[in-house]
């Protein structure tokens, strides 16, 4: 198909604006699926059903006839939270569009506005979507107001619409074929596409999901992956719709997966690049190694479940390439695993997983971070327990790592966060009201004080109505001393 006729986009909300029920809409209207396979949230492959979090849903692909033309829709996926920036910035590198969805009772989130700025850093086309218009207590012409505030668009560019009620779907379908551009590319060149997802199937190994910058990739193939350097052979490739279809070839511009039998997921990195082993095109620019930031430990609840523990975390490993685990044993809870996470929602997520999919009961420590000790022969050692720390004569400096939050509240609320801030050894960087009542603030902050209980406290002093995102910005040197505590003599 002509790439003219192609057009990939993604969907930017925060937790619980309606992006899982506005996906289910477009869906049922291109009929890309029926009444039989009808289901709430199709496409969440995984979520934290307490919290309405879709960490994990999949790509598909619609078609949808306007004006007797039919167009390829490809909708990419975005997980929703923090923890997961650095895949939420690949996926929307493999869009050229994406619809910005707001809830019309909640207004603007700190995350959407975090995910927004990437979108808008990849020239991508924004298309605001005004949510659950329906609802009673809708406030649709004031979170107008902080849309066109936020990203200068016209009052009439926003379409208001209803996932529940099934409002402005054919609107959104029209905007996304008349204002995304289609795809760049070129057929003819060399092979380049990007990793953005990848899944796990127990029987055909890792199912890599990619979007082709340039060239095409044909069934049978030698392909090689860039940052690994691994080749192998194509052995199906195919279009995401609700199940997968394979063909024969895919080109620039298109969005598909490809199955070679792969069986680690450590081989598979989001954000690599695949080429062909003949002919190497060029590696995408901004690939990275995802790092841990939060550790704890885990320990089963009886001594011994220890080996049933050991493989429920190296299935689960599988298909999270981004944990990682050693053992250690404590004088008081037994054999157990260091685990290494994105974030606080990254161990909730391996907690419930475990509890869900393996029947595992686990104890979780308090959760830490990774300091860097400097020693006066200019070595470095990472710290991850105050166990490890070096002996402080010997240490010159100690560096812990800072991030830079940003947290939207009411107005009344400043001065408790503010104060919460300062207590947490935060510094206000800047202050910036986004409407009479709504005001972002932007602090540093050790990322130690963030993993204990910083976010309840947040949600406790704002009554629930702050929002917290943020990022790391990097390791800067702290006054920290080891704390021993003698206990019964």
């Amino acid at each position: 198909m002509d790439k003219k006729y192609i057009r990939n986009f993604c969907i930017i909300a925060h937790i619980d604006h309606g992006k899982s029920t506005l996906a289910d809409r477009l869906l049922e209207h291109t009929h890309t699926i029926t009444d039989r396979e009808r289901q709430d949230q199709l496409l969440d492959d995984m979520d934290l059903s307490a919290k309405g979090i879709t960490i994990k849903s999949h790509a598909v692909q619609m078609k949808y006839i306007l004006d007797g033309q039919e167009y390829i829709i490809n909708l990419i996926d975005t997980p929703g939270h923090v923890d997961f920036s650095y895949e939420v910035s690949r996926s929307i590198m493999a869009c050229e569009g994406a619809l910005l969805v707001v809830d019309s009772s909640q207004g603007i989130e700190a995350q959407t506005i975090s995910n927004l700025y990437l979108a808008i850093g990849n020239d991508l086309e924004i298309i605001p979507v005004l949510n659950k218009i329906d609802l009673p207590h809708a406030r649709p012409e004031e979170v107008s107001d902080e849309i066109i505030e936020l990203i200068g668009c016209k009052p009439e560019d926003i379409i208001r619409a209803s996932g529940k009620a099934g409002i402005g779907i054919e609107d959104i379908l029209q905007a996304v074929v008349h204002r995304i551009p289609p795809p760049k590319g070129d057929e003819n060149a060399g092979l380049q596409a990007l990793i953005f997802d990848s899944e796990f199937n127990p029987f055909r190994g890792i199912e890599v999901i990619f979007r082709i910058f340039n060239g095409q990739i044909r069934k049978g193939q030698k392909v090689k992956f860039v940052a690994t350097g691994k080749e192998y052979d194509a052995d199906e490739i195919g279009i995401l719709k609700i199940k997968q279809e394979p063909c024969e070839v895919i080109e620039a511009g298109n969005v598909g997966y490809l199955i070679s039998g792969i069986k680690n997921a450590k081989e598979v990195k989001v954000g690599d690049t695949i080429t062909l082993a003949q002919n190497p095109g060029l590696a995408i620019k901004g690939f990275e190694d995802v790092k841990p930031m939060v550790f704890a430990g885990i320990y089963p609840v009886e001594t011994s479940e220890f080996e049933d523990l050991r493989d429920a975390m190296e299935k689960l490993q599988l298909n999270d390439a981004s944990l990682v685990w050693e053992p250690e044993t404590s004088a008081a809870l037994g054999f157990g695993f260091r685990c290494g996470f994105l974030g606080m929602l990254h161990m909730e997520i391996v907690q419930e997983r475990l509890e869900r999919e393996f029947d595992m009961t686990v104890i979780t420590t308090v959760p830490s971070v990774q300091f860097k000790a400097y020693l006066t022969n200019e070595e470095v050692v990472s710290v991850q327990a105050p166990s490890e720390m070096p002996d402080p004569s010997r240490i010159s400096r100690i560096e812990e790592p800072f991030v830079k939050a940003q947290i939207i509240t009411k107005a009344d609320f400043i001065g408790p966060v503010m104060s919460l801030c300062i207590d947490k050894r935060g510094i206000i960087k800047n202050q910036h009201y986004l409407t009479a009542d709504r005001v972002e603030l932007i602090f540093e902050l050790p990322l130690a004080e963030i993993v204990f209980d910083f976010f309840d406290k947040l949600k406790t002093i704002s009554r629930g109505y702050a929002s917290l995102d943020y990022e790391l910005i990097g390791f800067q040197p702290s006054n920290m001393v080891k704390l021993d505590i003698l206990l019964n003599g």
